[in-house]
């Protein structure tokens, strides 16, 4: 029986709270909802959403990256806007950054998100088998 792997990227600033940046079984990896701080720490809430969004999805992509995978390799994405009025530059950075890649997702405006923060993303991610 396969253990439940934590993964942590040095890229991305540790977890504050009781959870990890992101955990593997087998070969799925499921990524905690990742907000925009800069690698250093230092906050990008304040800024343009699209500057947060570009942030947490380089955040997001990390936290794969430590996992071994990529944007391809993603089946699954939720992101939390501060807001329905997000979700057109959302759309246009989100197809920037996944590219040809489509997995499914779901957009969720909520009120308001942790640290006066624009967006938070999560996603679920398959590790594929090299031969």
């Amino acid at each position: 029986m396969s253990e439940i792997e934590t993964i942590l990227s040095p890229q991305v600033p540790a977890p504050a709270g009781h959870y990890s940046q992101a955990v593997a079984y087998k070969d799925l990896v499921f990524v905690s909802g990742q907000l925009a701080p800069r690698p250093d720490g230092s906050p990008t809430a304040g800024e343009p959403f699209a500057v947060q969004a570009r942030q947490a999805l380089d955040n997001l992509l990390a936290v794969l990256a430590a996992a071994g995978c990529g944007p391809a390799d993603v089946l699954k994405v939720t992101a939390y806007l501060a807001g329905a009025a997000h979700w057109p530059d959302f759309n246009t950075i989100y197809a920037e950054v996944f590219g040809a890649d489509k997995p499914a997702r779901t957009v969720v405006p909520v009120p308001e998100l942790h640290h006066g923060y624009l967006i938070e993303i999560e996603a679920v991610a398959v590790r594929r088998q090299t031969d």
